[in-house]
């Protein structure tokens, strides 16, 4: 897997990731770091991470949702109960610079995996763990998930004012959010250990994350003590903020400023609404969103999308079409930024990958890596680590580890 930007160094090009954990939190996080260059090697143990059975397969184990957070990874299928994996976990650590696990923490440190364990073995080490919940409070040992997540955290129920009842988000936001923010910390943790030398733990919690994520606008009247109003913010959890009905479609139309509200008043015919006093400022607007908003509900019917595009275009008033996430592939944008990237991966044959959405101008983040099967990389990292031939054969042979077959499984069913 290659891509066609400069040959120019990455941003962590030399940094070695140690990566246990699996699904998509601590995946989704390693894989940005493996866009940006680091070499992460995904530590599976011999039946694999879950994600590999998930979604259409070509071959058993390498599911379409695996494809989405592992590439730019190389895989080791390690027995880490078995004595001699957990020694080859501390030559891995040995020669890394940071550690990722979702591992549960009485369960690590059982793997003789816990941090001081870790960091004895290799001062400097970033550890970082990928939890639930933040140590020192009563849900600190259960288990998380991102529909758990969704639940407690108040998403569910901020989607229920729409639904009418809790609802998740059709995404795996709080996976994913929680990822983004772990892939943050660890090249925070980074840029301070090349300044001091000094490695260190990290705990990201996936409820803290999400509920500070939901609180950047729904803390409203709760940021005054004493409050000042309920914690929701209006605008967002109007049962009429939606993408609006025209004749033909749907389409999300975004006035904002008090231009854009403005021209829009003038484009349904009812220019004298910019001066009604509920909707002459955004304090106002806010205050009566579900009265708005029904307003532009109505206004929208009444005409195609195409004209509506046209007009609000014109108007310079904020406005898309709805797509679905079938239509992504062939929207004209993404197709002219190259930001869907056609593949041939080594097993699985042709492939659709996403690209990197960031852009650096002088150290790109890059496609490099296909995702890998099963211990596709078992044997070149062991060899890195400088164990022989023969060490090699009698730990495939102990069930301490496993090496991809040289040929793909047989074909998934299904």
């Amino acid at each position: 897997m290659t891509d066609t930007a400069p040959a120019l160094p990455s941003l962590l090009e030399g940094v070695r990731i140690i990566d246990t954990s699996s699904v998509l939190f601590g995946p989704y996080a390693t894989q940005w770091l493996g866009d940006l260059g680091a070499d992460v090697v995904k530590v599976e143990g011999l039946d694999g991470d879950n994600t590999r059975h998930i979604g259409p397969a070509r071959h058993a184990g390498m599911g379409a949702v695996f494809f989405g957070a592992n590439r730019n990874k190389r895989s080791i299928a390690v027995d880490m109960k078995h004595p001699e994996g957990r020694r080859i976990m501390l030559d891995l650590c040995a020669d890394a610079d940071v550690f990722v696990t979702n591992i549960r923490r009485l369960a690590v440190q059982r793997l003789g995996l816990g941090y001081a364990a870790l960091a004895a073995h290799k001062p400097g080490l970033i550890y970082a763990h990928a939890v639930g919940y933040r140590q020192g409070g009563p849900y600190e040992d259960a288990p998380a998930f991102d529909d758990t997540i969704q639940a407690i955290s108040g998403l569910a129920a901020l989607q229920g004012t729409v639904s009418g009842e809790p609802t998740y988000v059709a995404s795996a936001v709080a996976d994913k959010v929680s990822g983004l923010t772990l892939a943050l910390a660890i090249v925070a943790a980074l840029r301070h250990r090349d300044r001091s030398g000094e490695g260190q733990y990290i705990e990201v919690p996936m409820f803290e994350t999400v509920v500070a994520f939901n609180l950047v606008e729904h803390q409203y009247g709760r940021v005054f003590d004493p409050p000042t109003g309920p914690a929701v913010y209006p605008r967002v959890v109007s049962p009429h903020r939606r993408p609006y009905a025209t004749t033909d479609g749907h389409v999300a139309v975004m006035p904002y400023t008090d231009a854009h509200w403005r021209k829009f008043f003038a484009l349904i015919g009812q220019p004298e609404l910019a001066q009604d006093s509920r909707f002459s400022g955004i304090g106002a607007r806010t205050r009566h969103i579900d009265a708005l908003y029904a307003l532009v509900a109505v206004a929208m019917a009444g005409r195609s999308t195409r004209d509506w595009l046209l007009a609000l275009g014109q108007a310079e008033v904020p406005a898309v079409a709805v797509q679905s996430t079938e239509d992504l592939f062939d929207d004209e944008h993404l197709r002219a930024t190259d930001f869907f990237r056609a593949q041939q991966h080594p097993s699985e044959g042709a492939i659709v990958q996403v690209s990197p959405p960031v852009h650096f101008s002088r150290t790109p983040a890059r496609l490099h890596r296909h995702a890998p099967r099963l211990g596709e990389h078992s044997q070149e990292i062991l060899r890195g680590l400088g164990y022989a031939e023969d060490r090699i054969a009698s730990l495939v042979a102990q069930g301490a580890v496993s090496l991809a077959p040289d040929e793909p499984d047989e074909p998934a069913g299904g």
